[in-house]
């Protein structure tokens, strides 16, 4: 019996639908069924009833339901809190290594800290999947068969040309940013932190018109290559690209953004606890 099956399970049964629930796994549904099949047959039992437009639990599936539920947790418990050294934790992150991340690696000790950069669709695929056990992301994030906790608040940036008129001030507001067009990394790249920066610049300005192509690191070349326009991005973010002929400028008034740790809904409560303590702002961190 594979912990794979048993989560697939629990996804079926959390849907009772198995194209949902191949959709929240994101993979295709004749996966999940070959895999609930297995674990039936392991186990000798029927755990659901399908009929063309019902899935339903047996009583076993009831019963099968509960206890795999708890496995899921104590694998993940064992993940995390376990003390060997070969102990991984497998974090979806944006690129670039930031203060918070270094931080939080320290703090998440004994086990090692596992980076892998992934887009935040498929950041909050693998969490859904088992294939991370915690992602980080910048703004809303639907909720979904994940557990969504936020853990810090950072402020936005706005980014210019070392060239652009403002560069040196250590203030602007956005009416004098207005004056250039704004750009913004493709919705489908990050759109959790793409929502959230229209929303605030809605909030701030009313206004919500810009230009959205591209990746972060793509328009903060061009915009240092003397592109007469500017971007907004979260002061930490920033910080893990060391983009060269740009400067950062605080907003008057201020923006901010939250971030939020993504887990599995199996994730232990205790383990997302910790989750939240590693990621959460230290005394270094806040502005």
């Amino acid at each position: 019996m594979e912990l794979r099956s048993l989560r697939y399970f629990v996804t079926v049964a959390e849907e009772l639908h198995f194209g949902r629930a191949a959709e929240r796994l994101n993979i295709v549904q004749p996966a999940v069924s070959h895999q609930i099949a297995r674990l039936e047959r392991d186990l000798g039992t029927r755990l659901l009833d399908r009929s063309p437009r019902h899935v339903r639990l047996t009583p076993a599936g009831e019963r099968v339901l509960a206890a795999a539920r708890d496995t899921l947790a104590a694998a993940a418990r064992v993940r995390v809190v376990a003390g060997e050294p070969a102990v991984r934790l497998r974090i979806g992150v944006a690129p670039g290594v930031t203060a918070r991340l270094e931080r939080a690696a320290e703090l998440l000790r004994p086990a090692e800290a596992a980076l892998v950069d992934l887009p935040v669709p498929a950041r909050l695929a693998a969490v859904r999947a088992g294939e991370l056990d915690l992602a980080l992301v910048r703004g809303p994030v639907d909720p979904t068969g994940v557990r969504v906790v936020r853990a810090w608040s950072e402020p936005l940036l706005a980014v210019v040309s070392e060239e652009h008129p403002l560069a040196g001030h250590p203030r602007a507001t956005l009416g004098e940013l207005d004056r250039t067009p704004l750009r913004l990394p493709a919705h489908d790249e990050d759109p959790a932190m793409h929502n959230a920066v229209l929303a605030a610049l809605r909030q701030a300005e009313g206004r919500s018109a810009a230009r959205s192509d591209g990746s972060i690191l793509t328009i903060l070349i061009e915009i240092g290559a003397g592109q007469d326009a500017w971007t907004l991005l979260p002061a930490e973010q920033l910080t893990g690209f060391a983009a060269r002929r740009v400067r950062a400028i605080p907003l008057d008034p201020p923006l901010t953004i939250d971030g939020h740790i993504v887990a599995s809904l199996s994730t232990p409560e205790d383990c997302v606890s910790s989750f939240v303590r590693a990621f959460a702002d230290a005394p270094a961190l806040r502005t």
